[in-house]
């Protein structure tokens, strides 16, 4: 199923470019939280990424999002660390992954693609994937699309 009307907003969000293979992804994040917490920032709990790559490559390449709870921020630029005091990504198309992850996020990112094509919408974003949990505790994830 497909949700429109699906928006991102965020306040002071931290992101960093990474490039891994998809079965490394908990390598790249541990590592920018690292990155964050040796420089004395907090994660709020959230995290979500952009995917800037073709979902086929065996390389992935993406911008990871860590929102903070801190409302400055300076890092040296070595750290090639970016920013955001606010990030509001809207109108977005959107899908729920709540099992299956690995299989099941190839077919959401196919159906979000073919569902812009079949309304003549044009993609303006890259593909987001959030990590989330229900109230019960169930992971899930939230795969969306800007247009």
């Amino acid at each position: 199923m497909i949700v429109d009307n699906h928006y991102i907003a965020c306040r002071y969000v931290a992101s960093k470019y990474y490039s891994f293979v998809p079965e490394e992804i908990d390598i790249a994040i541990k590592d920018f939280q690292s990155i964050l917490e040796n420089h004395g920032y907090h994660s709020d709990g959230r995290m979500f990424f952009s995917i800037l790559s073709d979902p086929t490559d065996e390389v992935m390449n993406a911008e990871i999002f860590l929102p903070i709870w801190e409302d400055h921020f300076t890092i040296q630029d070595k750290e090639q660390v970016n920013f955001h005091s606010y990030l509001l990504i809207k109108p977005m198309i959107m899908t729920r992954v709540i099992e299956d992850f690995d299989e099941q996020s190839q077919i959401k990112y196919w159906e979000l693609i073919d569902y812009l094509q079949r309304n003549r919408l044009k993609q303006r974003t890259p593909i987001f994937v959030e990590f989330k949990n229900s109230h019960l505790g169930r992971k899930y994830i939230e795969m969306s699309v800007g247009f």
